[in-house]
C-alpha cells in the first residue's frame, strides 16, 4: 500500500471505516478458527461471524494473564494459531508486570507489522534518504525491531545503536549526520544529560526529529517540551505492545495519538462505570488486531488509560487520544482519598528543569497507601517540589533529595515508580 492509499483510509468516514473493520474481523475469525485452540475454546459459546461491529461486544475480553498462563514450558503466549515451526520472529515482553511472555510472529505477521508502521512514519514525514539511529539494545524485547524493518522498507539509512554506550551513540549521531533518533523518552533525556557532562550541546547536533515509545511521555507536555528544548528537535510519540502491535501514531498539530483503526478495532471502557466511555472520559483501551493471524488478540484489555475523542473533520478521522497514553490502570493509587497516577506526578516533576532524575515509591501504612519521592535536584530544595505537588494534586508528599547521579538511568522502559504496596 502506498502513501496515497493510506491517506484515503485515514479520511474514511465512520460508516465506511466500520465496514472495513467488520470485513477484516470476519476474515480474521474465518482464518484463525478452529486452528487457534485458545480462541476456539474462548469463543465456543459466541458467534464467530459478526453482522455488525456492535456484535463484537458479545465476545469475551482477553486478558494478559490468560496469554501468559498457558502452561507452556517455553513461555509462549497461548494464542498461537499455527505450529511453532511456522513462526520466524521471537520477542519477549519485558516482565515488568509479571512473568515474561514469548510472542511469536509468522512472515505474514511481520509484514503486517511493517505495513502498519508506515502510518507511524507518514505522520512524521520520515523519507527515503533520512538517516535514523535506533538507540536501544536490540535484545528479545520488541523495542524498535519492527521500526527498524519499517524504516528499511521506506529506504531510510538505518543505524542500529545496540552494543554502544551513550557517549559512543552521541559520537555516532555527530559523525553520521543522524537526522532522526528512536528511543524511549527516558533515554532521550539521559543522552542529553550525558552530552552535557561531556561538554556536548545536543541542540547543535543534526537531529531534527525524535521518535519515542515505551513510556507515557511523548504526549506529556512537560516531558515533551523538555526533550524538544534540549535537542532543538520535533518529538513524535508512538505506542504499541508486543502482544498487540504498533497501534498508535502522533498528531503533529495536537498532543496525543491516533489509533490506526484500519488495523485495530478500539473500544474504551469507562474507569468510572465499566461501560463504553463517552467523549473525553478517562477509560481503559481495549484493542482487537485485524491483520495479525499468527498471534491475534480479540478485545484485549491493554491496561492503558486514555481519553478518546472522535473527530469527524480533517485529513485523519481515526479516533484521537488526547494526551496519548496517560498511565496504567494497575498503577492507580488512593492516597488519603485522592486518586493519583504516577504519570500525573511525573508531569509535575518534569516541569522543574533543575530536577535531573527522580523515583516514586508507594507503600502501605496500615490500610492506607503512602507516597514518597526521591529527587536529584540541582537546587537541593525539595520543599518547593512538595509544595508544588500539594497545590497541583492536593496532597502533601514526602520529597527528599539524593546525590546527583545516584538514581538509576534507563535505556529501555524507565522504572521510576516502585510499588511496594
Amino acid at each position: 500500500m502506498n502513501r496515497a492509499e493510506r491517506d484515503k483510509i485515514l479520511a474514511l468516514d465512520g460508516e465506511d471505516l466500520a465496514g472495513l473493520q467488520l470485513q477484516k474481523i470476519n476474515e480474521l475469525l474465518g482464518s484463525i478458527l478452529p486452528g487457534n485452540r485458545f480462541y476456539s475454546e474462548k469463543l465456543s459459546a459466541t458467534p464467530t461471524r459478526l453482522d455488525s461491529l456492535e456484535d463484537l461486544a458479545q465476545l469475551p475480553f482477553t486478558f494478559k494473564d490468560e496469554l501468559v498462563d498457558s502452561g507452556s514450558q517455553d513461555d509462549y503466549a497461548a494464542n498461537l494459531t499455527y505450529p511453532v515451526e511456522e513462526y520466524v520472529r521471537f520477542h519477549r515482553t519485558s516482565g515488568t508486570r509479571g512473568r515474561p511472555m514469548v510472542v511469536l510472529d509468522t512472515c505474514d505477521d511481520w509484514k503486517w507489522w511493517v505495513e502498519t508502521w508506515q502510518y507511524v512514519l507518514d505522520a512524521a514525514e520520515i523519507m527515503a534518504g533520512d538517516t535514523v539511529l535506533l538507540a536501544f539494545s536490540f535484545g528479545p524485547f520488541i523495542g524498535f525491531w519492527s521500526a527498524f524493518d519499517a524504516l528499511v522498507h521506506r529506504r531510510a539509512l538505518v543505524i542500529p545503536g545496540g552494543g554502544l554506550n551513550t557517549l559512543a551513540r552521541l559520537d555516532l549521531i555527530r559523525s553520521t549526520g543522524v537526522s532522526t533518533i528512536f528511543s524511549t523518552p527516558s533515554y532521550a533525556l539521559h543522552m542529553a544529560e550525558v552530552a552535557k557532562e561531556n561538554q556536548i550541546n545536543v541542540a547543535d547536533l543534526p537531529v531534527n526529529k525524535i521518535f519515542v515509545a515505551g513510556e507515557p511521555g511523548g504526549s506529556v507536555p512537560a516531558i515533551r517540551e523538555q526533550i524538544e528544548s534540549l535537542w532543538n528537535a520535533e518529538l513524535f510519540d508512538h505506542s504499541g505492545a508486543s502482544e498487540v502491535g504498533p497501534w498508535g501514531f502522533a498528531d503533529r498539530m495536537q498532543k496525543g495519538l491516533h489509533i490506526i483503526e484500519s488495523e485495530f478495532v478500539a473500544e474504551f471502557l469507562s474507569l468510572e462505570t465499566g461501560r463504553a466511555a463517552e467523549e473525553g472520559e478517562l477509560s481503559e483501551l481495549v484493542l482487537t488486531t485485524l491483520g495479525r493471524l499468527g498471534s491475534p488478540v480479540i478485545r484485549y484489555r491493554t491496561g492503558d488509560m486514555v481519553r478518546p475523542s472522535w473527530n469527524s473533520e480533517g485529513n485523519c478521522r481515526f479516533v484521537f487520544l488526547d494526551g496519548g497514553v496517560l498511565g496504567r490502570t494497575d498503577d492507580m493509587m488512593v492516597i488519603r482519598g485522592v486518586n493519583v497516577f504516577p504519570s500525573s506526578i511525573e508531569q509535575i516533576l518534569r516541569s522543574y528543569p533543575e530536577v535531573v532524575e527522580y523515583r516514586i515509591t508507594a507503600a502501605k501504612m496500615g490500610a492506607m497507601d503512602a507516597l514518597s519521592i526521591e529527587i536529584e535536584d540541582r537546587l537541593n530544595q525539595p520543599d518547593r517540589i512538595s509544595k508544588g505537588l500539594q497545590v497541583k494534586i492536593g496532597l502533601k508528599v514526602d520529597v527528599s533529595t539524593v546525590p546527583i547521579g545516584s538514581l538509576p538511568r534507563f535505556e529501555g522502559k524507565g522504572k521510576r515508580f516502585i510499588d511496594n504496596r
